[in-house]
């Protein structure tokens, strides 16, 4: 029997990347999955976002663990488009215990035109959609009555301000990351004598679509510095999506049973250097 038997966890950017990876960690311990991604470009990201034939992979790998999986598309800044899809999951797979808040953009690279609407969209996607991801499920949470686990994505930028540029988006994000942290400590004070812990996981840079791109590669070759200035403590650049999920497992299951209101990096030391 695995950590997660009979748990159902809501995951948002779970078509590919780190969103994937949560994904099928978890229905390896026995989680069912409501797998939400919007599949959709977005104007101010160079890089290319999830496409349906991600979400078919992501459904094609769950399934194959033995789990149930419901995909929903919808996009985490739209409140009543994400709170359809949440209900929807429920509906096909039974009331959830588990929300990992992960959808995420970066605009590290990218050939920026408008400064004003590049910090406006990550604030959107990177702050106002992880808010928007908790407080659809958790009311039913707490109605419920039987506890459970939230983890909401955050970023060593979270943690520190470093390579801040001229960029909107680079500012967006880190004040995106940094504001996940304090959305983190309010639902912990409310959800916690519910039964219901919440935390953030910090990764550094993972080899992952939003980090292994053609717009991030040719920024870093153009700009060393900034690619020393992202440099790792330990010898190793970027770290493994699994190695993010293994810490969120940890988490959401009863083996972090007292562990709520902690921000955890997964950074190979690059927040103590």
């Amino acid at each position: 029997m695995g950590k997660l038997e009979g748990k159902v966890a809501f995951i948002t950017g779970a078509a590919r990347g780190q969103g994937r990876s949560h994904a099928v960690r978890l229905a390896r311990e026995g989680a069912d999955i409501i797998a939400l991604d919007w599949l959709t470009d977005l104007g101010t990201v160079d890089y290319p976002m999830a496409r349906q034939s991600d979400m078919d992979e992501t459904v094609r790998l769950v399934q194959a663990t033995g789990r149930r999986i419901h995909p929903e598309q919808a996009d985490v800044r739209d409140f009543p488009a994400l709170s359809a899809a949440y209900r929807a999951g429920v509906a096909a797979l039974g009331p959830v215990d588990i929300v990992l808040g992960n959808a995420a953009v970066c605009m590290l690279g990218t050939k920026e035109v408008d400064p004003v609407q590049s910090f406006n969209d990550m604030i959107g996607v990177n702050l106002v959609g992880v808010w928007n991801t908790v407080y659809v499920a958790a009311q039913d949470m707490v109605d419920r009555g039987a506890g459970g686990a939230i983890v909401l994505t955050s970023s060593t930028q979270g943690l520190s301000g470093r390579g801040g540029d001229a960029n909107g988006g680079v500012h967006g994000y880190a004040a995106a990351k940094h504001g996940v942290v304090g959305l983190m400590r309010s639902f912990a004070n409310w959800l916690s004598p519910h039964g219901i812990r919440v935390n953030t996981v910090h990764p550094t840079g993972v080899a992952t679509p939003m980090v292994e791109n053609e717009v991030i590669g040719r920024y870093l070759e153009e700009n060393p510095q900034a690619a020393s200035m992202a440099a790792n403590l330990m010898p190793v650049g970027l770290v493994e999506p699994v190695d993010i999920s293994n810490a969120i497992l940890y988490l959401v299951s009863d083996d972090g049973r007292y562990v709520t209101g902690v921000t955890l990096p997964v950074d190979a030391g690059f927040t103590v250097k």
